[in-house]
């Protein structure tokens, strides 16, 4: 399973340690190997010890080892990388550089790596939609980079404890799926929600609404990651 470098450095990239011995093995290549093929392709001088570090889960490669290290196993970085979970995460398993990114949703590249270190967005729609198709965003990343996901949840609140239909429209500006899914899948919210508040009270006699309200809570709190779901466009597992 993918590991953080020993040393707690959040520059590294989070590395798959199994799956670069494995590559490695399939090649018939020794550490030593992979050793050499990094310095005379990338001019990065490693030991071989080094390389057999990383596939222990002792130690793990910095962005442009890791970069290196793809291309002497002839494999992809993101076969090195474990699902990815953050914007950097996205970049670096597609062996992007921050300027190449930058360059190719029209940023200034300064200001990407802003939004990369956890800044706020300050994009335009239209660079959302190419960070999007450039790192083949998941529609939940692209939400929760842009930092419209607080909003969702505000919406998909509103509409699961109020009446929802007035709610697909927005809903579908943040979430641009089908109306008719969105409709569906806000209805089962809003109809979920209420029947939970109400079994909730039914279990305590109906003289307890803090258990209600405790429930009711607990159902919100989880409403974006279960509409992801609902709609069919739920993230894999980090």
């Amino acid at each position: 399973m993918p590991v953080n470098t020993h040393d707690g450095d959040a520059r590294r990239p989070p590395f798959h340690a199994a799956a670069a011995r494995r590559l490695r093995e399939a090649l018939g290549m020794t550490p030593a190997h992979v050793a050499y093929g990094i310095w005379a392709a990338y001019g990065i001088q490693l030991q071989p010890a080094t390389v057999a570090s990383w596939e222990r889960g002792e130690s793990s490669p910095t962005e442009a080892e890791l970069t290196a290290l793809a291309g002497a196993l002839w494999c992809a970085p993101a076969e090195l990388l474990g699902t990815p979970g953050t914007l950097r995460q996205y970049r670096l398993a597609l062996g992007l550089a921050p300027a190449d990114l930058a360059l190719r949703i029209g940023m200034d590249q300064a200001a990407y790596q802003r939004l990369e270190g956890g800044g706020p967005w300050r994009g335009t729609e239209r660079q959302a939609a190419a960070l999007a198709e450039v790192l083949r965003l998941p529609l939940p990343a692209l939400v929760r980079f842009t930092g419209q996901e607080e909003r969702l949840a505000e919406l998909l609140t509103s509409a699961a404890t109020t009446r929802w239909q007035g709610f697909v429209r927005p809903v579908g500006k943040l979430a641009p799926l089908p109306k008719e899914l969105l409709q569906d899948v806000l209805q089962q919210l809003h109809e979920e929600y209420h029947a939970t508040m109400a079994a909730s009270l039914s279990w305590t006699g109906g003289d307890a609404p803090d258990e209600s309200g405790r429930a009711g809570r607990d159902f919100l709190d989880g409403i974006v990651a279960e509409f992801w779901r609902r709609t069919g466009e739920a993230e894999p597992p980090r």
